[in-house]
């Protein structure tokens, strides 16, 4: 690698000049990181101590939260120091892990979002077999399965990328270490890892959404088939966030990979690559996980409540 790459280090491009918009930026990601932090941990802890919540689909909701939080903490924490340092440079080792944890990480959650989707098929088309489809060594396979898959992508677009030569300009034009702006300072024939990189488009983001398509389209047939507008409703509902996170994420995911090399435009892709690394995770638990926790703990909530007024004496007021 040391051969043929004569660049040791990558410097990042400040995304603007002006002091103020760099310490308006600077406050308003952090905001966001935090939010995104806090919203996907607390997920995490109440999927894990409330029984209420052990079941598949808060089960995919804790594994993709946990992707959240590792996606944010590979780029947030460098692109808030290059925002208030005048030292922007990253080593070329360095730009090369978290290159390969990006990558491992989106095709991840494609997955997951797929499994989802799966999840909510069964669980509204074939309700009566959704617990013995849906048991614990499935949900485990597919969880597994997708970070494994993940993991195993990244290692051959990874090493397809670092074997490249760089040995020219070393400003990269971006927030991070990104497939696209790295190869546009490669000094040597990328149009293999161009065909790598849509090869593996089509498998990570065109196969899931079909998926997940053909898994909605059922989905939709059968609830326009009940007869009760209230169980309609609540069908939709179950649905509607799932289709939001998957929307926002397959859009800013298809706009920025699914195109050629030659049409490349570093503002329109930092702003791509600001929505689906910031505000999509930062997203996320708000619109979809966060409110389905809420509703089980009101359940869970009232049941307690119940339960402690069946304890009291009639004459007696309870404190609570």
């Amino acid at each position: 690698m040391a051969d043929k790459n004569q660049t040791t280090e990558f410097v990042f491009v400040t995304i603007s000049n002006q002091p103020r918009l760099q310490g308006l930026l600077f406050v308003v990601i952090s905001i966001m990181y935090i939010t995104s932090l806090m919203g996907n941990i607390l997920i995490g802890i109440i999927v894990r101590l409330n029984p209420a919540l052990h079941s598949p689909m808060y089960y995919f909701i804790s594994n993709l939260s946990l992707v959240d939080i590792c996606y944010t903490s590979v780029t947030i924490p460098k692109m808030l120091v290059n925002l208030l340092s005048e030292d922007r440079t990253i080593s070329f080792t360095g730009c090369a892990a978290q290159l390969y944890f990006l990558i491992a990480l989106g095709p991840t959650e494609c997955f997951l979002l797929a499994a989802m989707a799966y999840d909510r098929f069964t669980a509204i088309c074939h309700p009566l077999r959704y617990v013995v489809v849906m048991n614990n060594q499935l949900c485990v396979q597919l969880v597994t399965g997708s970070w494994v898959s993940g993991l195993l992508l990244s290692l051959v677009q990874t090493s397809l990328i670092v074997t490249l030569p760089f040995c020219g300009d070393n400003r990269l034009n971006h927030f991070f270490c990104d497939v696209t702006p790295l190869l546009s300072l490669a000094c040597g024939d990328t149009s293999m890892n161009e065909i790598a990189v849509s090869a593996a488009c089509v498998l990570i983001v065109l196969i899931p959404s079909m998926l997940i398509l053909v898994s909605y389209s059922k989905i939709v047939s059968t609830i326009l088939k009940i007869t009760s507008a209230q169980q309609r409703h609540k069908a939709f509902s179950t649905c509607s966030s799932h289709l939001i996170v998957i929307t926002l994420f397959y859009g800013s995911a298809s706009a920025m990979y699914l195109r050629p090399k030659s049409s490349y435009d570093p503002k329109r892709d930092k702003f791509l690559a600001l929505f689906y690394s910031v505000v999509t995770p930062t997203l996320n638990p708000i619109i979809y996980s966060l409110r389905k926790v809420r509703e089980a703990l009101s359940k869970a909530v009232s049941k307690y409540e119940w339960e402690l007024l069946d304890h009291c004496d009639l004459g007696t007021a309870c404190s609570l």
